[in-house]
């Protein structure tokens, strides 16, 4: 029987963001369901999760010959189970093993696919469009531009973040795995300093107002190519 890790041994490894993004769904820091494992209110508050369904549904429906979505962050797949259909292929991603082991014994379709990567280190699955729903604003800006530089590659990027209401500055420095930018008043946005995200076209599609006060859940398209 392998031995269980002691916590100065798992600090050692060079997978904070693995190791943290791991203990989220250990202690259930974002909340719990009968599943075991739950990503929190952004993928199953209904007044979060619909309107964000029905703009993504519609994009994907635009186009005469369904387009293969990479999902880069799909997490308990409470969102992205409601889309595969609307897809020619769809590729889901997360950084948890135990969480996509879970995702594909639960889901199953023909053309639905789920990996374990950490989309800042590994090479991205090929596609036309990724989905990068609330997973930004988790990660520091070195992970950030990291991703950006290779979801160029896309031709459609659909970005959600949380972010703060009115002005803010963007972008500030955090910890990967260690909350958000909220807490400094700040949020993500590719197109500042220091990403300066590369496109053709840009185009909101949705901005979510939470009912705590605390901000706003922006959903953004981006033409790349």
């Amino acid at each position: 029987m392998k031995k269980k890790e002691s916590k100065a041994i798992r600090r050692k490894k060079p997978w904070p963001t693995k190791d943290a993004m791991e203990q989220v769904y250990e202690m259930k820091l974002w909340g719990s369901n009968s599943s075991g494992f739950y990503s929190g209110t952004g993928s199953h508050q209904s007044e979060i999760v619909q309107p964000y369904l029905d703009v993504i549904r519609s994009f994907l429906t635009t186009f005469e010959e369904p387009l293969v979505v990479c999902d880069l962050g799909c997490g308990d797949f409470n969102v992205g189970k409601e889309l595969v259909k609307y897809t020619k292929s769809y590729v889901a991603v997360d950084i948890v093993e135990n969480l996509i082991e879970r995702n594909k014994k639960e889901f199953k379709e023909e053309n639905l696919e789920f990996y374990c990567m950490d989309i800042a280190v590994d090479d991205l699955p090929l596609g036309d469009c990724a989905l990068i729903r609330q997973v930004l604003q988790h990660l520091s800006n070195a992970e950030v531009h990291r991703i950006l530089t290779k979801v160029s590659d896309y031709k459609y990027v659909i970005i959600t973040e949380h972010i703060p209401k009115g002005d803010f500055i963007p972008n500030k420095e955090i910890i990967s795995g260690q909350g958000t930018r909220i807490k400094k008043q700040s949020g993500i946005d590719v197109l500042a300093s220091p990403f300066d995200f590369v496109i053709k076209e840009k185009k909101e599609l949705l901005s979510v107002v939470l009912n705590d006060g605390k901000g706003i859940i922006k959903t953004t398209l981006y033409k790349v190519f």
